[in-house]
């Protein structure tokens, strides 16, 4: 589905992302952890067309995506969920989310995404008609997935979703995540909860300084102690 062969992203002279290679099948869940500044977020975005990538070959079903317009990646299936949510704060919720479905394929089916959304999110509900901005940080996180899934996408980028939300709302987040992976959305998942990341992923990738380190089943990288120390705290 989705195959990232030696990218390379710059911002202007300075490389953040050095020969990355990644790969997520159809209908998969793939997580990517590592330390602040590691490059998760510069990843996410060259995936979703926001950085462009320098040299390296990024593909979506075989179809090179180096040289498509930003706007041509959601045409491709691809929605992302930004870290902070951005949403129009100003707007009603309603309104955040119709904003995904405005590609004419998804515009179709906007009610039918709109109550698919409700039903995974029930709590908007009776919010539809509120302010963005009026909600608490777990209820915007709910409408900034909502508005990407109101794109019908095939890959869902989820740029540190659990940032800022209480545990129970992360534990109650994450059981979402599951959720739609398991109705056939693949995703791919860059979260700064490591734990909770490799227990619902099928395979993972840690990336530190712009380079993957290592990749494999949780489980595997789990054996690791520079993981075990370096992302849940263990000592030895």
């Amino acid at each position: 589905m989705l195959e990232l062969d030696r990218i390379q992203v710059c911002y202007g002279a300075a490389t953040a992302l050095w020969d990355v290679s990644l790969r997520i099948a159809a209908g998969e869940l793939v997580c990517v952890v590592g330390p602040n500044g590691a490059g998760k977020t510069t990843l996410i975005n060259a995936i979703a067309g926001l950085n462009r990538v320098a040299s390296g070959t990024l593909s979506m079903d075989g179809l090179s995506l180096n040289r498509l317009p930003r706007h041509r990646f959601c045409d491709q299936g691809i929605a992302i969920v930004p870290e902070g949510r951005r949403l129009f704060a100003t707007m009603s919720v309603r309104e955040n989310l119709e904003l995904g479905s405005y590609r004419p394929a998804a515009r179709v089916n906007r009610q039918q995404s709109l109550e698919r959304v409700l039903a995974i999110f029930p709590a908007l509900k009776t919010r539809l008609e509120a302010p963005a901005g009026a909600l608490s940080g777990g209820q915007q996180q709910m409408v900034a997935i909502g508005r990407a899934l109101m794109a019908k996408p095939r890959l869902l980028l989820l740029d540190e979703p659990s940032l800022g939300l209480a545990p129970a709302i992360v534990l109650d987040m994450f059981k979402v995540i599951r959720e739609i992976n398991e109705s056939g959305v693949a995703v791919l998942l860059v979260e700064q909860n490591v734990a909770m990341a490799l227990e619902i992923a099928a395979r993972a990738y840690v990336l530190e300084e712009g380079r993957i380190i290592a990749e494999g089943s949780p489980a595997d990288l789990l054996t690791q102690p520079h993981i075990r120390r370096a992302y849940l705290g263990e000592s030895g």
